[in-house]
């Protein structure tokens, strides 16, 4: 196997275990074309953790730290629910729950020209994807994927959106599918999950739209079953005021 495909033994003893500031991830020597996360820093020669988290990775060469904060802290590749705040001549000002705004370039768009510029109203919800994360300059963001096509990504038009915690947010994310995603028929309506801690969700009815809210934000700490069950309880509740009007 191709040695670059292969995560160093120092950094596999620690995947899915919980680390704390100061701790040394990998020897950056032994990792080519190393892709650090959020929670993580480049020091010289070594990769290190700058808060205390969850280490997680993903092949061939990405590495990044896990843990439940309401602010976000983007890393590139994240895909996440902005609000237009603003704008200016090259961008739009967005706010992604960061400790700064981001900026959507006005051209970030499928087939996007400075004579094609989407009218997005402040307030506009957007599925976006972060291109740029570096330290102490705003993140970039853009609506299209890698090979420049929209995809899912652009602006979200009525249902709800609510904040919830960013370990919340990737715990729906999680694979296989989470319990309390999987306790409802997934065909009844539409979920976007950003890892910045926004979900959005559209349902037939405002009543589902808010049961389906519900569920999710009371779902973080309960086990699988729990959360089975709250959907079973709550579904029940809303199916039982439905007959009796």
């Amino acid at each position: 196997m191709d040695g670059q495909l292969s995560a160093p033994t120092q950094a596999t003893s620690l995947f899915d275990q919980t680390v704390i500031p100061g701790d040394i991830i990998v020897d950056l020597p032994s990792v080519a074309n190393l892709r650090v996360g959020s929670g993580l820093r480049q020091d010289c020669f070594e990769l290190l953790a700058m808060k205390v988290g969850t280490l997680r990775y993903k092949k061939p060469n990405k590495y990044w730290l896990e843990s439940s904060h309401k602010r976000y802290d983007p890393s590139v590749e994240d895909t996440i629910l902005g609000i237009v705040v603003g704008r200016n001549s090259e961008n739009f000002l967005v706010d992604i729950k960061s400790s700064s705004l981001a900026l959507l370039p006005v051209v970030a768009f499928e087939g996007g020209t400075k004579k094609n510029i989407p009218k997005l109203e402040i307030g506009s919800l957007l599925y976006v994807r972060v291109v740029k994360a570096n330290h102490g300059t705003n993140p970039e963001l853009s609506c299209t994927d890698a090979s420049g096509k929209a995809a899912q990504f652009g602006p979200l038009k009525e249902g709800y959106m609510f904040d919830s915690s960013t370990g919340l947010a990737r715990m729906l994310l999680s694979t296989p599918t989470c319990p309390v995603l999987q306790a409802f028929d997934l065909q009844r309506f539409k979920i976007v999950i950003g890892l910045n801690g926004r979900i959005w969700v559209n349902a037939s009815t405002p009543s589902m739209v808010v049961l389906i809210s519900n569920a999710i934000m009371a779902s973080e700490f309960l086990s699988a079953s729990q959360q089975a069950n709250m959907v079973k309880e709550l579904t029940d509740q809303l199916q039982t005021r439905c007959s009796v009007r």
